[in-house]
């Protein structure tokens, strides 16, 4: 109970010059190649873990981020976004130059490199790509996709797009070519978005949550729980949310509340 408390009064303590949220500006090339969606995936292959992109952890931003020693098993959803000419030839996190027609992509935590499977939660669309870049450190963004890539997947139009991510085993690397699934699996289409703005122990701690919430948004607050460790976890949700738009207006308007970094959940 007193650790809830104590998250509680952390959650809306207001910090002064609280950042809000980020959306970075990028371009698409004007004459990209015509033969994108020709383009192979990305081949997984067996590589050393090199120390360059690789620390312990590092700081963005004020937020500080863990790189994990093995991307076994690494399951993941939420929103992707994609990078192109602001970046194109710079130097990525490991060194290498940025090269936004192959098939790469940058994320916050995963050993650098690591092979992934990206699926279009919306169309069904899956691609591998290779990370060796670190971000995107826009708010509730959990992969920066090559141009190429996010072509391929189908999210260059609006920029962004709901994905899942799983990691692959370079010594027993899947074989996958690039697939559009006509009909996507049961629940791809429908998954919907939430940002989970708290988890409790105590239910009434999120009750107290949900009520503050639901006068101050416009949008619906619920309470839902799931198990954890043979005891519940009362997660306090804001949504359903229909466009990654709103998912960024909301975010600003709990950050002037004091919740600063809200969970991306699809459900």
């Amino acid at each position: 109970m007193r650790i809830d408390l104590i998250l509680f009064a952390l959650m809306f303590s207001l910090l002064a010059g609280c950042s809000g949220v980020f959306v970075s500006q990028d371009s698409a090339p004007r004459n990209p190649p015509r033969d994108l969606a020709s383009i192979p995936n990305a081949i997984p292959k067996a590589e050393p873990i090199k120390k360059a992109g690789n620390p312990k952890s590092y700081v963005i931003r004020g937020q500080r981020y863990y790189v994990k020693k093995s991307g076994y098993g690494f399951v993941e959803r939420g929103i992707a976004s994609w990078y192109g000419t602001k970046f194109h030839g710079r130097k990525t996190s490991n060194g290498e130059r940025y090269d936004m027609y192959a098939m790469t992509a940058a994320h916050k935590t995963l050993p650098i490199p690591a092979y992934v499977e990206v699926t279009n939660l919306r169309n069904g669309r899956k691609i591998i790509v290779r990370i060796n870049d670190r971000g995107p450190f826009a708010s509730n963004r959990i992969i920066d996709l090559s141009y190429t890539a996010a072509h391929k997947l189908g999210i260059l139009g609006k920029g962004t797009g709901l994905v899942e991510i799983r990691t692959i085993d370079p010594e027993n690397p899947k074989s996958h070519e690039p697939t559009l699934v006509k009909t996507p699996e049961p629940g791809l289409h429908e998954a919907s978005l939430y940002l989970q703005v708290g988890a409790f122990s105590e239910r009434n701690n999120a009750e107290e949550l949900r009520s503050m919430l639901a006068t101050s948004l416009e949008s619906s607050v619920k309470v839902d729980s799931v198990s954890k460790k043979k005891h519940p976890l009362y997660r306090v949700k804001v949504g359903p949310i229909d466009t990654v738009e709103e998912i960024d207006r909301l975010s600003s308007q709990l950050a002037s509340l004091g919740i600063k970094t809200p969970r991306v959940v699809i459900d």
